[in-house]
């Protein structure tokens, strides 16, 4: 099995990240890293390349499960488990990023959240509460559906919202299909929490639906923007 460094490359991925950083390797050389080994004919680069043009780009190789990676002849639930984490890393390291910045604008919000939410494969919705500066304090996954549905009563979007005295929230799904547009569900819950917010006088800055950027459209949908939500 041909292992890491049975390339005739001069520079091969480890080599590359010593002498030149891992900014300087390419996404085949980066899972490279990862994946260690590759299959009699086909060396790791190949392999990682192999996955990257079977699914596209990063971005779809983040929202796979482990078991979907393993049906790929080469990768075992070792090189798996390891692919998993690395984009799970990612998704922390993003997250991290978000505590020092005030999250006032749906452009913002998205940035901050799309790795984390665009990659997972069913719908999910989280509450995100924050401070009187608008940056974050918390997150919390209050609800997992299937593929295109997830439900959520407003009880249980506000309870971390309470139990930590935020200030204002957030409320951010996902879109799994790609397509943000909401259905009537998606408003009928955002009207719901308008008015409770409005009753407990605490803030609801937005609800963002993250999709997938396409052509022709944004890659999310903001209740706030859309007057659904008072500013």
């Amino acid at each position: 099995m041909p292992l890491l460094n049975d390339s005739a490359d001069s520079d091969l991925p480890r080599e590359k990240i010593y002498k030149y950083g891992a900014s300087a390797l390419n996404n085949a050389e980066l899972m490279a890293i990862f994946l260690t080994s590759g299959l009699v004919g086909r060396n790791v680069i190949q392999v990682a390349g192999d996955l990257l043009e079977k699914y596209g780009s990063l971005q779809e190789l983040g929202r796979l499960p482990v078991s979907e990676y393993m049906n790929n002849k080469g990768i075992g639930l070792a090189k798996a488990c390891k692919l998993a984490a690395a984009f799970e890393l990612g998704n922390r390291l993003k997250r991290e990023e978000v505590i020092s910045k005030p999250l006032d604008s749906p452009e913002l919000i998205y940035e901050h959240f799309a790795h984390q939410m665009g990659n997972l494969p069913n719908e999910t919705a989280i509450v995100v509460t924050l401070n009187t500066r608008l940056e974050h304090t918390s997150t919390t996954t209050i609800s997992i559906g299937t593929v295109n549905e997830t439900t959520a009563h407003p009880r249980e979007i506000m309870r971390p919202v309470i139990t930590r005295n935020a200030y204002a929230f957030l409320l951010i799904h996902n879109h799994p299909s790609g397509d943000p547009t909401p259905s009537r569900a998606d408003y009928k819950i955002t009207e719901r929490l308008v008015e409770a917010a409005k009753i407990m006088q605490i803030r609801f800055l937005d609800h963002l639906i993250i999709g997938l950027p396409s052509a022709g459209r944004l890659p999310y949908f903001s209740f706030r923007s859309a007057g659904i939500i008072p500013a």
